[in-house]
């Protein structure tokens, strides 16, 4: 192969290179939704839901994430929790529920907001449903202390 080709080879790949790093991510999100659901914990007779997100770009330095959370009987749970370099996963959920119906989409939003002015970046939304309805959920905790005693009638 000559000198030539060689350096034509060259900067065909630098070129490639560079126009592969020029990409742009604007439309690209922030994070999205990898999880989330409701738990029920027999042990201690609590039920919750919550979601994970991934972050699919840098956020932005100094960014909040606002979690809102859509409850029965109550106003929307919010969840706020600040942006932190190298973290890749951020986990929210709700405090202890009651009252959840089976088969209705809860809506659980993030919100990416700035830092100091507190204006929203980026918003996403999802929904959540439940296949067992609080009714059917025991009154109190199934078992109590570490071993797993039955719980006192």
């Amino acid at each position: 192969m000559t000198i030539i080709r060689r350096l034509g080879l060259i900067m065909a790949l630098g070129v490639t290179i560079l126009v592969a790093g020029c990409e742009d991510d604007t439309a690209k999100p922030y994070v999205e939704f990898v999880g989330g659901g409701f738990i029920f914990n027999y042990r201690t007779a609590n039920h919750y839901y919550g979601f994970v997100v991934r972050q699919k770009k840098p956020l932005p330095e100094g960014s909040k994430l606002e979690a809102r959370f859509e409850v029965p009987w109550g106003p929307e749970q919010v969840v706020e929790r600040p942006s932190r370099s190298g973290q890749l996963q951020y986990v929210f959920q709700t405090g202890d529920l009651q009252g959840i119906v089976k088969g209705h989409p809860y809506k659980a939003s993030l919100r990416i907001l700035d830092g100091t002015s507190g204006v929203e970046i980026a918003k996403y939304e999802t929904s959540f449903k439940t296949d067992v309805d609080q009714s059917a959920l025991p009154k109190g905790p199934l078992v109590v202390g570490p071993g797993y005693e039955p719980a006192p009638q």
